[in-house]
């Protein structure tokens, strides 16, 4: 089966059979390779393997078949050139950012991004000498403002973590690319499922396989997708001389875990869906942050740039920091925690988890305040979701 015989599957048929490469034992699971190193029939045949003249794999950090079947699977998904997956999602940020910045590039980033994302762009890459620009909202003309000449990147999370704010993936493309600028665009949030940020302009994509791609909290990955002339010239030696390769192990988990992620997520999205509209009715609650609510102001944007409203839903309590904690204490079924995209509904208080770190002043930019909690909705009955956070932010226990 060549590759374009499996582009023209339909994405459930990609989720299940992409990538697949059978050893000869003929498993039906995918094979897991768990060596390190390879072996070569003779030196003329290791020395073309190493200089590119050959096919073959050379070294685990370099390149793994299990890791390569994940890597096809996902690209399929996502209907990219190429994939290149990491141990994680924020190796996956930083590799994408990295390998294309030098000293004296600028970077242009939204405002509304994951704490370590927003370490990388704020902290990080400044010590290598590159500058930034932070933006709010889809007003073409900051956007505009923002993007010089001198912009090698753009940087943006759309839905953001964690205040689900919808960036205009076309509108940012179409002005990057006028002055030459690359837009990296951080998709954990809608899954390659729910939006396909290439086809809307974006020239390069990160996940984090720890969230929905894995789906049931068992390991670390990321993946990076792009065309292949960047991951050649210049993600391939980036990476593999810095070292953030994924486990064989860790790729096979990755490997299983698509191959039910459209029944997943389809089934999480109905459910938030429904959590969002029950949480807009108490009294306690004075804002449900979910895209497809007509309170979201980029609610049309989103209808437009996603096939559902996501898996998370963010709301805010009105007494703040202590009502926020008292709801997280009474929760029975959800369960406390900082990942996402799980099997199991789970929910963090951002101010003082995810987004500590960035500081009151940064958080404040951002719309986060001590009364948000983000809500990664799971699996379970919808009925008994809605059962527990609505009587724990009632108070009762």
């Amino acid at each position: 089966m060549t590759k374009d015989d499996c582009s023209r599957w339909g994405e459930a048929t990609r989720l299940v059979r992409g990538g697949l490469d059978r050893s000869p034992h003929g498993e039906t699971s995918e094979a897991l390779y768990l060596n390190s190193g390879f072996v070569y029939e003779d030196a003329e045949t290791a020395a073309a393997r190493f200089a590119g003249e050959a096919d073959g794999y050379v070294y685990a950090r370099y390149g793994n078949p299990t890791v390569t079947m994940f890597e096809e699977r996902l690209r399929l998904l996502e209907g990219s050139q190429a994939c290149y997956a990491t141990a994680s999602g924020m190796a996956a940020v930083f590799g994408a950012l990295a390998c294309q910045l030098r000293a004296g590039d600028h970077v242009v980033a939204s405002r509304a991004l994951f704490g370590s994302c927003y370490q990388i762009v704020t902290n990080i890459l400044p010590r290598f000498g590159v500058t930034h620009t932070l933006v709010d909202g889809n007003d073409p003309d900051v956007w505009r403002e923002a993007i010089t000449e001198n912009t090698r990147c753009v940087f943006l999370e759309t839905p953001s973590n964690p205040t689900l704010e919808v960036i205009d993936i076309a509108m940012v493309s179409d002005i990057a690319h006028k002055v030459g600028a690359r837009v990296v665009v951080d998709n954990v949030f809608a899954t390659p499922i729910l939006q396909k940020p290439m086809a809307l302009g974006a020239d390069i994509v990160v996940y984090s396989g720890t969230k929905h791609i894995d789906g049931q909290g068992r390991c670390l990955g990321g993946a990076i997708m792009s065309t292949a002339a960047f991951k050649e010239d210049e993600l391939k030696p980036f990476l593999r001389h810095t070292g953030p390769s994924l486990s064989p192990f860790n790729a096979w988990v990755l490997l299983k875990g698509l191959e039910t992620l459209k029944l997943r997520v389809r089934h999480q999205c109905a459910s938030a869906r429904a959590v969002a509209d029950a949480l807009r009715a108490l009294p306690a609650v004075e804002r449900v942050i979910y895209p497809e609510l007509d309170s979201h102001p980029q609610k049309a944007l989103a209808a437009r740039q996603m096939t559902a409203g996501g898996t998370m839903v963010t709301f805010v309590l009105k007494g703040g920091r202590e009502e926020a904690f008292d709801a997280l204490r009474r929760l029975s079924i959800v369960d406390i925690s900082n990942n996402l995209g799980d099997a199991k509904s789970l929910i963090t208080h951002p101010a003082s988890t995810t987004h500590r770190n960035i500081g009151e002043e940064a958080r404040a930019a951002m719309g986060i305040g001590e009364g948000m909690l983000r809500l990664s909705v799971g699996l379970e009955e919808t009925d008994d979701l809605i059962g527990d956070l609505t009587g724990a932010i009632a108070g009762r226990a």
